[in-house]
């Protein structure tokens, strides 16, 4: 497969209120929010020309800067209007949004009150993050030794770049030991989430999800509890613990990229892709392009 680096791309950014070509939209090494972790994002997916909850992803990206103590100088409403103008100055009608904030580089050091609050949005194309054979038989989770931690030692509720860290090198050891992703657990050895991707398993017909104490309460998991709910579902948030994975009949886990996936193994236990993650699948996607 051929890479295609991300800084050497044709197309325009939206940054500090400028819509610049792809390649001139630039940050310095020294930047605060690069050294100290002081940066946020979303991530959004257009389909057929409209970015699925959009004004949502936008109030929480000032709430993720909140979280981490920073400032964003644009409102929820320019950052969709700008958003909106990326996609449209790329010519794309499906393409997957990535707004981000980060803390600049007026100070080098760890207190950054007199940091200026940078802004950038940019969009590429990005088919379904998994296909083909992959959905209809699952995609595959090892257990991490690394856990998601307790929420007082990191601001879980934001959508904080630096929370990712754990992410990478828990999925980066999932790929090299064969498998799609990784399944993390928390400070309490309760089953929490992919590494990326909000849970849900299914059991009796009713669908239980971890509760989001320590890891994002992701804007795809509100959305399908509410339509799993809507469908006639009973969804429970509730305790989970890895013993407790084979008594369950079907697993998916949920995000803007993996929109709804399901899950066919988790370590030894593998798992059919059921009814219920079958029918909400389909009216997932049947919602997001409506």
């Amino acid at each position: 497969m051929t890479l295609i680096p991300y800084d050497d791309r044709d197309g325009y950014i939206w940054m500090d209120g400028k819509m610049l070509p792809w390649r001139d939209a630039k940050l310095h090494v020294l930047s605060h929010g690069l050294h100290y972790g002081g940066s946020v994002f979303e991530g959004e997916r257009m389909y057929d020309g409209k970015i699925f909850k959009l004004e949502e992803h936008s109030d929480r990206l000032i709430k993720s800067a909140a979280l981490l103590d920073f400032a964003i100088s644009f409102t929820a409403t320019e950052i969709s209007e700008a958003t909106n103008e990326v996609a449209a100055a790329n010519g794309m009608t499906n393409a997957y949004m990535r707004p981000l904030a980060w803390r600049g580089p007026e100070v080098m050091g760890v207190s950054a009150l007199l940091c200026r609050t940078r802004v950038a949005v940019a969009c590429w194309e990005w088919p379904a993050y998994f296909s083909g054979d992959v959905l209809e038989r699952g995609i595959s989770l090892i257990t991490s030794s690394w856990r998601r931690p307790h929420p007082q030692t990191m601001p879980v509720q934001s959508k904080a770049c630096g929370l990712y860290m754990i992410g990478t090198m828990a999925k980066q050891a999932a790929e090299r030991a064969g498998y799609h992703d990784a399944l993390m657990l928390d400070y309490k050895g309760r089953v929490a989430e992919a590494t990326g991707a909000n849970m849900f398993l299914i059991k009796g017909g009713v669908i239980y999800t971890p509760h989001p104490e320590c890891f994002l309460n992701g804007i795809t998991r509100q959305t399908v509890i509410e339509l799993a709910r809507s469908l006639g579902y009973e969804v429970v948030e509730t305790d989970i613990m890895p013993e407790d994975l084979p008594s369950f009949e079907e697993i998916f886990v949920t995000g803007t990229a993996a929109e709804i996936t399901a899950i066919g193994k988790i370590d030894q236990h593998e798992f059919p892709v059921g009814p219920v993650t079958r029918r909400l699948r389909e009216a997932y996607g049947a919602m997001v392009r409506s």
